[in-house]
């Protein structure tokens, strides 16, 4: 248990690190250059054939006529711009999310390896794509439980269960397989799998529960159209951060795991002294 709120608050403490406030923005920042290097090249063409979309579809066309009776004819000349930028943000946000998360949880690693334990050997016993094909078949395995879980749903409190319990279990194998990569040898890596099962669990749906945080300002951010501009960016960046807390639990957690590991087996390869 104290190791558990040890990591937890060291987590905390490292978000404020500028190296980590700066890996947070930077999604928003590569959103603004994708978003603007798309509108300087592909703006114009888009909104002109969204324009022409709308006016040969007759329903569309019922709507934008019903828009003028109503005395608000200029959102017809809004209306393409906005579904441009409906359709485009998501995909943009899902690019630019996974790119970072590439380059975050290394980055993370290292900087809490090289304050905390710069001590640590780093065995490398996982290689890029050992992590990322780890990371897919957890994620696939996530998927199908979901699914198979749907029925299951319609039972009230299982709603709010069961989701948290699969996301959870999704994010410690993928989070503690990360932490452990570089620094753990394949046997160290089992065996904190196996000892501290539990605890890692417990952080995983910790962590997903706070990563619906960002799912409730989206959804308003759909909810109130003039707001999007200002809420869908403050969601990313909540998630970004979210995501680096959770980077950042997990790697205190179980460097500091492999360290006392690594210490007890040095203590117990030294031969006892011979009484006299």
């Amino acid at each position: 248990m104290s190791l558990f709120l040890d990591s937890f608050w060291r987590a905390v403490a490292y978000c404020l690190h500028p190296r980590v406030i700066f890996l947070s923005l930077l999604p928003l920042l590569l959103l603004i250059l994708a978003a603007g290097g798309l509108g300087y090249f592909f703006w114009d063409d888009a909104v002109n054939n969204v324009f022409l979309w709308l006016e040969s579809s007759e329903w569309l066309a019922s709507f934008t006529r019903w828009l003028q009776d109503m005395g608000m004819a200029g959102l017809k000349n809004a209306l393409a711009p906005l579904l441009i930028i409906f359709a485009v943000t998501p995909l943009l946000v899902v690019v630019v999310l996974l790119f970072v998360a590439l380059l975050m949880t290394p980055a993370l690693v290292n900087l809490v390896g090289r304050r905390r334990f710069p001590a640590l050997e780093r065995k490398h016993g996982a290689s890029f794509l050992r992590g990322a094909l780890w990371s897919f078949g957890s994620m696939l395995l996530a998927v199908v439980a979901l699914v198979v879980s749907i029925p299951l749903w319609l039972i009230p409190p299982l709603i709010l269960l069961l989701p948290p319990l699969i996301w959870g279990w999704l994010t410690y194998r993928v989070m503690t397989f990360d932490a452990l990569a570089d620094h753990a040898s394949e046997d160290e890596r089992r065996r904190v799998f196996r000892g501290h099962r539990r605890w890692l669990l417990l952080m995983g749906i910790a962590t997903g529960y706070l990563g619906a945080a960002p799912s409730v300002v989206w959804a308003s951010g759909w909810f109130f159209a003039a707001a999007f501009p200002i809420l869908i960016p403050v969601a990313i960046w909540i998630y970004t951060l979210v995501f680096a807390f959770s980077s950042l639990w997990f790697t205190h957690y179980c460097l500091a795991v492999l360290a006392q590991m690594r210490q007890d087996e040095q203590a117990a390869a030294v031969p006892p002294q011979l009484l006299p």
